[in-house]
């Protein structure tokens, strides 16, 4: 389970869950954390105060920063500040500290074929530093992939059935096969992480989903099939062209529909369970 900021009724009720959870701090947080004692203090009022009732796996520090963004600055002091409180509560072995991106750190010019990935001029000032900690630590880089966005802006020559998992794929360019725009999106992540000199850190997919209401492919069938065929992809061993043979640690976005939130009206609308707790669909796990 992924939450986007620390919230005690939510934590009261994940005691003794075996549910593994990660923590988000939220980029109008990042600047105060650049101090050590602030950081420090976050960690014990928000994580050691739980354990081990709770099974913190990750703190995702930030989420999407992006270039242009005040926090780019902020956002390697803090995540080395939370990362030394954790070591400090002897707490890293078992929770890894990183930040989540979303894929458009990765240049639009170069995410196909993903085998030609890399990160954009304006994003490597910011994110390379990230990557070198994360793979100095053996953490994760979290990514937020949304096929349902990369459709949307480029209808002409995507396909929705290869965003939808029901297509037959298409071969790049380089003459690599792939099955679904998921894949190829991933791909190109991991093709930016090599060319970052960062081959071996691991990419988890903190978000992804479709949403049901507000645009002409966002209806409660596709996003039904996209959850489903998304679920049974990453639980299975297929993996991407890049890494296969491995199940892709993926969260869904999200459990229920925001319906005061601001935006598109898509963003209202990615729940598994509307506000009334009714779920949306039949989903198997």
């Amino acid at each position: 389970m992924r939450i986007y900021e620390p919230n005690d009724p939510t934590y009261q009720a994940l005691k003794g869950s075996n549910i593994e959870l990660t923590v988000t701090i939220l980029n109008n947080q990042l600047q105060s954390l650049t101090d050590a004692a602030a950081a420090t203090d976050w960690v014990q009022k928000n994580v050691q105060a739980y354990v081990p009732d709770i099974k913190f796996k990750y703190i995702a520090v930030g989420n999407e920063v992006r270039p242009g963004d005040t926090e780019t600055q902020y956002l390697l002091p803090a995540i080395q500040n939370i990362h030394n409180a954790i070591v400090a509560a002897n707490l890293q072995g078992q929770i890894k500290v990183s930040t989540a991106i979303d894929t458009t750190l990765v240049d639009s010019t170069s995410a196909f074929p993903p085998s030609a990935g890399r990160y954009s001029d304006a994003a490597k000032s910011f994110i390379t530093p990230v990557i070198d900690f994360l793979a100095s630590n053996g953490a994760p880089l979290l990514v937020n992939v949304y096929p349902y966005f990369s459709y949307t802006s480029d209808p002409a020559n995507i396909n929705l059935a290869y965003a939808l998992f029901t297509s037959d794929g298409i071969t790049t360019p380089d003459g690599v096969k792939y099955q679904n725009l998921f894949d190829a999106l991933l791909d190109a992540q991991y093709s930016a992480l090599e060319k970052a000199n960062a081959p071996n850190v691991e990419i988890v997919v903190s978000e992804s989903g479709w949403p049901s209401e507000g645009s002409n492919v966002a209806t409660l069938q596709n996003a039904a099939t996209f959850y489903q065929n998304l679920i049974n992809h990453v639980k299975g061993t297929t993996g991407t062209p890049k890494r296969p043979g491995k199940a892709i640690e993926t969260y869904l976005f999200a459990m229920f529909d925001e319906n005061t939130k601001g935006g598109d009206e898509v963003e209202k609308h990615f729940g598994l369970f509307s506000p009334n707790k009714q779920p949306k669909y039949q989903l198997t796990f």
